[in-house]
């Protein structure tokens, strides 16, 4: 290489980050201004910028308001790619709080707070603490948003510092809108923390509503959404409340409206007068009805949340049924929608009007929309018994159009209405029959052998239509083949004739011997053996009587649709499931200092249960568990850390199966959890019991399906004590017709929800036969009282006198018999709860017993509850007070009491 080739080496461009930079230490202040906008767009669009940083800092000590925002924009971008340089600019963020100008005040401080570096959020508190007290509300409304960021980087520090409280101070604010940002600042807060932080008292109830006429509409939002969380004390309070809510319900903006619904529906839970009810009922429709006209996206959440409204209180729209009649141009979804709805609100005042709208949907060009249509008038049939006869006719009409998926749907639905309505319109099964060559689709065709199985007696030529489903019988999905098993059997023996005995012995043989499918087979070597041994018996398993349908319109359960209910407005209430099925947030739980062993179990990663998980259960509702507990360890079982419950509908990791060895114990039947309706025939009953200081799940599985069960398998949502199986769920393969009792071991503090504490139990169910069945059911807080709950009566008194007056809660119990003192104590401390003392009321004659149980809590110490009850021996009607460390607990207590004493 020569000497002169070095000049390919060198170049006189420079490139674009030494252009900037050159530009961004200009002494022309347009020129800088330009750079940054220059800086800021290439940030945009990804290019990395970040060795620009100590250049654009320099650029912040400007007067120029818009030079000063881009400069902080940057900043927050990559403050954290570059923490130990943007300390650098903590002494201008500090001297730019104290500025004349309330707009760099404001923006100073919610930089900071958005700058997510913990070096930074220690020179972050004295400028906040001045901002939080500053003379103008908009630098007051910035900074309360300001602490909730702060909180979620260091909770400590805000709570050390006082800022809670300070921003508690800011709900009496005479700005509403700072009022709104501190409401929504604490509701943030309280969902990351256990503790209460934010809780609405008459005081604060009346500042809330008195700021909520001035405030912009999402300032309005967030206040309604703390107000549908508070209790009030009476009717009157609660009438109150509405009053000053209504007017929102004409507000322009749909999230205001329906969170105004929202507050209306919990305080109307409160009110005793039907007049005032129907007048606030009749004041929500029209609000509704026009959150219907908006444009399709809007309209779907609209009736999503309708849909739960209507199933809650369904005199709000009783009269409305029209303005959900579909549009030709309404999307499918929205449609579909209000379908649903209208099944909900039919009744026999309008069903004529109804059944004219779907019987026009099913001649509609959308198939699967004419398919609902068809299904939704077997629906109204099942739930309308006087219009049953109507919506047959209807039926009738379509099928009589031919087209051929309208004539499956409505050969489906018919076959449910004879289950709903036996012996009374089978005069139609002629009609059925003529249908017989059209039909393709497993379930209309498993749904036609049904009818004609269920039937056969009065049908005349059974056998000759059961004989051409026959022809193709190993070539027919399993639906139709077990079907086609049960009927052939049906017939064989209602008509008992040699035709019928040639048809059984054909399918029996093709079941046992020609087919993989192993239900398929066991179900006819079961019917086989019964036929050949006992024909009575044969009679009495086949031709038992069928369980009744029922409506399904209202398909969710009263606890899940009120927890939606508490979460109008929100995703909730669109996707009908929990916050929690797909929301996870971190809590941060306050850890005991003393405790060593807890400290390090945690450390160590022995408490999992609480990584996010996309469909089940963590509270993302505000937490009111104020859980302080007594002196009193309680030493938990230990045992491995269980999973997740429901940690994925598809992938669902459930509990695996063992061989039975547990049996349930003997005692009162236990109630039914989860009805066969809504298991496909499976059944289960059960109870949380307390037996030798464990708790234990006492369980009866029962399968009314036409094959076996087995494979069964079990998991717990995250729940209040955080209760999951100690061991595998231990039930046998279970025949058709049989039933199986088991005992599964619990273990507390396993998978805990956070939130309010809530007796709310989820589980999820799942055999190798069926998908997984989701069910809730109730925690009783007897299963939980602990044998060392008896307090002596110095004690008691000392307890009593040392907690506060506001940890009192009472609650009469109308239901509630004491009939005897020595039997109602004796039964009370057979389940943990002890007697203490007993005085007479002179003036009424009402004796009062005094009592203490103690339930345990998650840090290893225990709740103490004490407890008055105050009854007429003989009389129905017991009032109940308790004092507690923990009185958000105390309605779990007035249950489980109320049990006891029934």
């Amino acid at each position: 290489m020569s000497g002169h080739d070095s000049k390919y080496f060198s170049t006189t461009k420079k490139g674009e980050i030494p252009e900037l930079k050159e530009e961004l230490n200009s002494q022309y202040k347009d020129k800088k201004k330009d750079a940054v906008k220059k800086v800021i767009a290439a940030m945009t669009v990804g290019k990395d910028v970040s060795m620009l940083f100590t250049d654009v800092v320099n650029c912040m000590q400007t007067e120029n308001l818009e030079l000063k925002k881009l400069v902080y924009l940057y900043l927050i971008n990559y403050a954290k790619s570059q923490p130990d340089l943007a300390i650098l600019a903590v002494n201008t963020f500090v001297k730019d709080s104290q500025d004349p100008n309330p707009l760099i005040r404001a923006l100073a401080v919610r930089t900071m707070g958005c700058i997510r570096v913990d070096k930074i959020t220690e020179y972050l508190c004295d400028p906040l603490q001045r901002c939080l007290k500053d003379d103008d509300p908009y630098v007051r409304k910035t900074a309360a948003i300001c602490v909730a960021k702060l909180y979620d980087i260091n909770a400590e520090l805000v709570e050390d510092r006082g800022f809670l409280e300070t921003l508690k101070d800011l709900i009496s604010d005479s700005n509403p809108m700072v009022v709104a940002n501190a409401v929504a600042a604490l509701a943030e807060i309280q969902e990351s923390s256990s503790k209460v932080i934010f809780e609405i008292t008459s005081h604060t109830l009346f500042k809330l509503l008195a700021a909520l006429n001035e405030c912009t509409e999402w300032g309005q939002v967030f206040i309604l959404d703390a107000l549908s969380s508070y209790k009030a004390k009476d009717a009157r309070d609660a009438e109150n409340i509405v009053e000053r809510v209504t007017p929102r319900l004409q507000h322009a903006n749909c999230a205001v409206v329906l969170s105004a619904v929202k507050v209306i529906l919990q305080q109307m839970e409160h009110i005793s007068s039907q007049d005032v009810i129907r007048t606030l009922c009749k004041k929500m429709a029209p609000p509704l009805v026009t959150l219907i006209s908006a444009e399709p996206e809007i309209q779907y959440v609209a009736l999503r949340n309708i849909n739960l409204i209507v199933q809650k209180r369904p005199l709000i729209l009783a009269h409305e049924i029209k303005v959900f009649f579909c549009k030709y141009n309404d999307p499918i979804y929205v449609k579909m929608e209000k379908l649903e709805i209208m099944i909900k609100l039919a009744s026999d005042r309008n069903i004529d009007q109804v059944l004219l709208e779907f019987k026009e949907y099913a001649t509609e060009v959308d198939v699967d929309f004419v398919r609902k249509a068809v299904r939704a008038i077997g629906r109204c049939a099942i739930k309308l018994e006087r219009a049953a006869e109507k919506c047959i006719g209807v039926l009738l009409d379509l099928i009589k159009i031919k087209v051929n998926y309208v004539v499956q749907e409505a050969i489906i639905v018919i076959k449910d209405i004879f289950r709903r309505y036996p012996n009374m319109y089978e005069s139609i099964i002629a009609t059925l029959c003529e249908n017989l060559d059209t039909l393709d689709e497993p379930e209309a065709k498993a749904s036609m052998i049904w009818i004609i199985g269920e039937y056969a007696e009065r049908i005349d030529n059974a056998d000759e239509l059961l004989e051409s489903f026959l022809e193709t019988f190993p070539e027919e999905p399993a639906q139709v083949q077990l079907q086609l098993l049960t009927a052939a059997v049906k017939l064989f023996l209602k008509k008992p004739t040699e035709r019928p005995q040639e048809m059984i012995q054909v399918v029996l043989n093709n079941a046992t011997q020609e087919t993989d499918n192993p239900d398929l087979r066991d179900r006819a070597y079961i019917y086989w053996r019964l036929l050949s041994t006992d024909p009575e018996a044969a009679k009495d398993v086949v031709l038992a009587e069928k369980p009744t349908i029922s409506d399904d319109s209202n398909q969710l359960d009263s606890s899940l649709l009120d927890e939606l209910l508490g979460n109008i407005a929100t995703l909730a209430s669109v996707y009908h499931k929990p916050p929690e099925s797909f929301v996870s947030r971190v809590k941060t739980v306050q850890k005991p200092e003393e405790d060593e062993e807890y400290l390090e179990g945690q450390d160590s990663g022995q408490n999992e249960s609480s990584a996010p998980i996309p469909d089940s259960v963590v509270a993302s509702v505000p937490a009111n568990a104020n859980r302080a507990a007594s002196a009193a360890p309680v030493q938990p079982a230990a045992a491995p850390p269980m999973p997740d419950l429901m940690s994925d509908l598809i992938s669902l990791d459930l509990v695996p199966v063992s061989e039975p060895t547990a049996a349930a114990p003997s005692g009162p039947p236990l109630p039914v959890i989860f009805p066969a309706s809504a298991g496909q025939g499976l059944q289960i009953s059960g109870r949380l019991i307390r037996r030798d200081g464990q708790v234990f799940y006492s369980l009866a599985f029962e399968n009314n399906t036409t094959g076996p069960l087995d494979g069964f398998q079990i998991q717990f949502n995250k729940n209040t004590f955080g209760l999951a199986a100690a061991g595998p769920l231990q039930v046998p393969s279970l025949l058709p017709g049989t039933k199986a009792d088991t005992l599964l071991p619990m273990l507390l503090f396993q998978n805990l929800s956070v939130g309010p504490p809530s007796s709310v139990l989820q589980v999820a169910v799942k055999n190798h036969q069926q998908p997984v069945w989701y069910f809730t059911d109730k925690i009783p807080l007897q299963a939980l009282f602990l044998e060392d709950g008896k307090m002596e009566r110095g004690s008691f008194l000392e307890t009593w006198k040392a907690l506060p007056d506001s940890h009192e809660v009472t609650r009469d119990l109308p239901t509630a018999l004491i009939s005897s003192v020595d039997a109602t104590v004796e039964k009370l401390s057979s389940s943990n709860l002890f007697y203490i003392a007993r005085r007479m009321l002179k003036d009424t004659n009402q004796d009062v017993l005094y009592l203490s149980c103690k339930v345990p809590y998650v840090s290893g110490k225990s709740i103490p509850f004490l407890v008055e009850l105050t009854a007429l021996v003989g009389s129905p009607g017991v009032k109940c007070a308790v004092k507690t460390p923990s009185p958000e607990m105390s309605p779990l207590l007035f249950d489980a009491i109320d049990f006891l004493l029934k």
